[in-house]
């Protein structure tokens, strides 16, 4: 699917603004008298011929599938329940039954809400929702409802912080210290908001609850642990099918290395492929707008921050703004500033195979993602709150404006064609980025220990400053004390950089002195991230020169915002349990769901994946990790 704005983005006009452009030269050599009215004439009258057939075409091909579709999805629901059926009865499969109950039952009831309508399920909630809870709790005052709502963030905060075992080697002083950094630097937001006395605080304790909340369900239960882990394990294995396919061009020797030129680019590649094509179908717009329905109605913001805030942890910032370009030029300064944010505080998926790929755990970076959601809304409110009223309030829409007939994909193969031309843009923007960005670092790193040696200062770097000035947050974030430099440094190095470097350093200096369990992960959460000085010139290409001036104005507190999400999930004073009893793998043999054996695959990748995966296997259910 041709995405508005993707192609600028990258860098590269889209094939349907390439036609318009000839489209206008052609005019300009008619003009001119380079070729005749009457050629011209015949050329557009057989273009427009070509479309309004294709269109034609189309519309017959999309009438037949109405006529027909009863009966296909009906067939389609018997197949997903008898394989369900099979999959239950069957020994080789029934230990999965859990996840095939799941996905079956998701799937088929996708297909029966398409012939009932939701107000079989929605009326009897509304009637017992409405009068019980909804009802007797907006007939309290205002303030009475403000009050309840900090006691039970506050109650969600101090539990998690001093309601729960310590784990060996740390202290209620550490979590005292966290808790204390997440009030200081909540209270700098609010500090630095622009309309305090406007501030939505609803919206505000609703988004820090549901992090809190997220957090308490992942880091601290078995079962939270285990179900992030599995979507992260599915994730990276699915993410690594590109593998075998750089083995076509490479030696096995080769891609065994786990370079980051083939298999993390081509995992890029292959994945932004497959989400084009999901575009095609429909399929991610249905997904994105589920996730904005339910921040939409909880959190009280506008259809259109919605939409981009539910979609930045897994498409990114540019792609998450261009699902509402018609309302971007037309958006308030709050929402400008909550899209913004949104994107800097959070990771795109086609960078999720590169970040494991550089050992990075996988689970840490989906829960980060999840968690950026209500954070990223909460403080991008508290900061700027909303004093106008949004064109979207009320509504969840996904538009992405009226795409040029020339660039539409044919059908699904095209469009995953399509989407492998712009994975291949997108990977050769990392690739570039990547390298021009290290050798900037490395020629200001040298001049700096140039000039540092003048005053008897050795290895005098971007990082060893900057990871000075970043040694009050880390401190606040509750990094053990004699690993308080060395996670500075490489915050450092992602503000100066971008968190590819940083994971990069991450890995390295692991490797060489290992951190302790609670710093490697704080610093994973940490860098887990868009801002950087790299970055930030995404959005302003969708909007009016009108609003790149006043989104210029706020770009700073955007910045700053999104730099310190990151670290907001750092802060909770909380560990995960670790297990990998019930852990599922995508096997690249047999292409489906199973139990690995023990240490198969996680072993054959211990490159990839690092402590938090290949320790698991010697642990027992009980045992705890610091975070």
């Amino acid at each position: 699917m041709n995405q508005p704005g993707l192609y600028e983005i990258a860098g590269v006009e889209p094939e349907g603004k390439r036609n318009s452009v000839t489209d206008e030269k052609r005019d300009l050599e008619v003009e001119s008298g380079s070729i005749s009215h009457d050629k011209h004439h015949d050329v557009k009258h057989v273009i427009a011929h070509d479309n309004d057939e294709a269109e034609r075409k189309r519309e017959e091909r999309r009438a037949r599938y109405a006529k027909y579709r009863p009966y296909i999805l009906t067939g389609v629901a018997l197949v997903i329940l008898g394989w369900w059926i099979s999959s239950t009865v069957l020994e080789a499969t029934r230990h999965r039954w859990i996840v095939q109950t799941f996905w079956a039952w998701f799937f088929i009831l996708i297909i029966a809400f398409r012939f009932i309508p939701n107000s079989v399920v929605t009326r009897p909630v509304e009637a017992v929702w409405q009068p019980l809870i909804s009802g007797p709790f907006f007939a309290i005052s205002y303030r009475a409802r403000l009050a309840m709502g900090w006691l039970a963030l506050l109650g969600i905060v101090f539990g998690s912080a001093f309601g729960f075992p310590l784990p060996e080697g740390t202290g209620y002083g550490d979590r005292a210290i966290s808790v204390f950094g997440l009030f200081v630097f909540t209270c700098g937001f609010w500090l630095s908001s622009k309309h305090r006395s406007q501030v939505p605080w609803p919206t505000v304790i609703v988004g820090l609850f549901m992090q809190q909340a997220i957090a308490l369900f992942v880091l601290k239960t078995d079962a939270g642990f285990k179900i992030f882990l599995w979507v992260a394990q599915l994730a990276a294995d699915f993410l690594d099918q590109a593998g075998p396919a750089a083995g076509f061009f490479f030696d096995p020797e080769v891609t065994a290395k786990h370079w980051f030129f083939v298999n993390t680019l081509g995992a890029i590649i292959f994945f932004i492929a497959f989400v084009q094509m999901l575009y095609y179908l429909g399929v991610m717009q249905w997904l994105i707008k589920q996730f904005a329905w339910f921040f939409f109605k909880t959190m009280n913001v506008s259809g259109a921050e919605a939409v981009v805030a539910a979609a930045s942890p897994w498409i990114g910032q540019g792609e998450s703004a261009c699902l509402v370009r018609p309302f971007v030029d037309l958006m308030t300064e709050s929402e400008i500033h909550l899209s913004m944010t949104s994107g800097f505080s959070t990771i795109a998926g086609s960078v999720f195979a590169a970040y494991v790929g550089m050992g990075v755990p996988g689970q840490n970076l989906v829960t980060s993602s999840v968690m950026s959601i209500p954070a990223s809304i909460a403080i991008s409110k508290l900061r700027i709150p909303e004093t106008e009223e949004p064109i979207t309030r009320g509504q969840v829409i996904i538009d992405q404006g009226a795409e040029d007939k020339h660039g539409r994909p044919a059908n699904a193969l095209h469009a995953f064609s399509k989407g492998a031309l712009f994975g291949l843009i997108v990977a050769g923007q990392i690739l570039c980025n990547v390298l021009t960005v290290l050798a900037l670092v490395y020629v200001i790193d040298g001049l700096l220990t140039w000039v540092g040696k003048g005053f008897g200062i050795h290895h005098l770097t971007l990082d060893l400053i900057f990871g000075y000035l970043f040694y009050p947050i880390t401190f606040l974030i509750g990094v053990p004390r004699n690993e308080l430099l060395r996670v500075a440094r490489l915050l450092a190095t992602k503000l100066v950089a971008n968190e590819f470097v940083a994971y990069q350093a991450l890995k390295d200096q692991d490797a060489l002195n290992p951190f302790s369990e609670r710093g490697y992960t704080i610093a994973s959460y940490g860098l887990c991230g868009f801002a950087n000085l790299a970055l930030g010139r995404r959005m302003t290409e969708l909007v009016r020169p009108s609003t790149r001036l006043e989104l210029g104005r706020a770009r700073s507190g955007i910045f700053g915002a999104g730099l310190q999400l990151p670290r907001r999930r750092s802060y909770f004073p909380i560990h995960p349990p670790r297990s990998s009893s019930s852990r599922l793998s995508l096997n690249t043999d047999a292409h489906t769901l199973t139990h690995p054996p023990t240490q198969v695959r996680l072993e054959s990748k211990s490159a990839s994946y690092p402590r938090s995966l290949r320790r698991e296997e010697k642990l027992s259910p009980a045992s705890h990790r610091a975070p």
